[in-house]
């Protein structure tokens, strides 16, 4: 009897790749896909990670130039210890009158109308005091201008002595955190006021206005360095300035207390020189920031006589004041900057 050898293995192998079903065959290939399935979800789990990564550092660097160039350029929203959070009320308007009855009832009624303005605080300077004709007016206008159908408080309040010094001393101490400091006779609109209170709500330690002025230093002697205040022009033409007036200007309200607390010797300083005021604020925030104020890009107007703008000798005296308020300080506070806050809104240009 003849003996027939059966080769499993060769016909495993042949019905391999001869097309036919096995076993074997069925077990590779379904083995196959799951080891690619694994491979292909590694591959896109490590490119995750990479674009992961690539994205923390990207936006680590974004966070670090910008806090960079907000420094440089003067735009540094630190908050001090009075400072928990930006405002997110309205403002306080601070007036200082200067004998002009007719000026006043035209700032008021324009101020009023405006809609985040909370308080109308006026601080009439002058030795003849106002009538209560036009303080009753005053109200009037107030309560017929305000928007809305929260009408904005009003105070009226007559400095003694003839001081243009305690226009930053008021008695009754403002209930906003921001405070908008002008003269009577400057008109801000009410668009531009508004934008102006939201660059200052993101730099509440600044003071943040319309008219920016700088200062040069002319000579120096003994090691001591005489400086030169510098009006508009010489801002158009550098493109620098140090200081904004607060003719028309946002600051915290905690830089009256800071300014009624000044030493002594400042005091005295701004109360017996006329129109020194505006620079001792000015000084008073570059010292307690170490910062520059920001200007604003904006439109104002100046309505009737400016008597104490039109002083002959003002350069001299601004000189004066300038030089002796800095000895004063023990040193020069002011930061220099170039930066402009401008509404998007309004430029055609980028």
């Amino acid at each position: 009897m003849s003996s027939v050898h059966v080769d499993i293995a060769g016909d495993a192998a042949a019905a391999a790749t001869d097309g036919f079903y096995s076993p074997a065959k069925q077990k590779a290939a379904n083995r196959r896909p799951t080891v690619l399935t694994i491979q292909r979800a590694r591959q896109t789990l490590c490119a995750a990670k990479v674009k992961l990564i690539l994205a923390v550092l990207t936006f680590s660097f974004i966070i670090y130039v910008s806090s960079k160039l907000s420094s440089f350029m003067g735009w540094n929203p630190h908050y001090p210890s009075f400072v928990s959070s930006p405002s997110r009320g309205g403002y306080t308007v601070l007036i200082n009158s200067w004998k002009q009855s007719s000026v006043l009832k035209q700032s008021v009624a324009h101020y009023a109308s405006c809609r985040s303005v909370e308080r109308i605080h006026v601080s009439w300077s002058g030795s003849e005091p106002p009538s209560e004709k036009l303080i009753a007016r005053l109200n009037e206008i107030v309560v017929l201008k305000s928007e809305g159908a929260q009408k904005t408080d009003f105070i009226f309040e007559v400095i003694s002595g003839d001081q243009l010094a305690s226009r930053f001393r008021p008695k009754s101490y403002p209930n906003t955190d921001a405070i908008f400091s002008v003269d009577d006779n400057v008109i801000v609109p009410c668009p531009s006021l508004d934008f102006a209170f939201s660059v200052w709500q993101t730099a509440p330690l600044s003071m943040v206005g319309f008219v920016p002025r700088t200062h040069s230093v002319n000579k120096e002697q003994n090691n001591v360095a005489y400086y030169i205040y510098e009006g508009w022009w010489s801002v158009w033409w550098t493109g620098t300035y140090t200081m904004v007036l607060s003719k028309a200007a946002f600051f915290h309200r905690k830089y009256l207390d800071f300014y009624a607390h000044m030493s002594p010797s400042i005091q005295n300083y701004v109360a017996n020189e006329r129109s020194c005021e505006d620079i001792a604020m000015s000084l008073l925030v570059a010292n307690v920031t170490g910062a520059p104020p920001v200007w604003v890009k904006g439109k104002i107007y100046e309505i009737g006589a400016s008597s104490i703008g039109s002083l002959r000798g003002r350069s001299r005296l601004r000189n004066k004041c300038l030089n002796d308020l800095i000895s004063h300080f023990g040193s020069m506070p002011l930061v220099p900057t170039n930066f402009k806050a401008v509404s998007a809104k309004n430029e055609w240009l980028w």
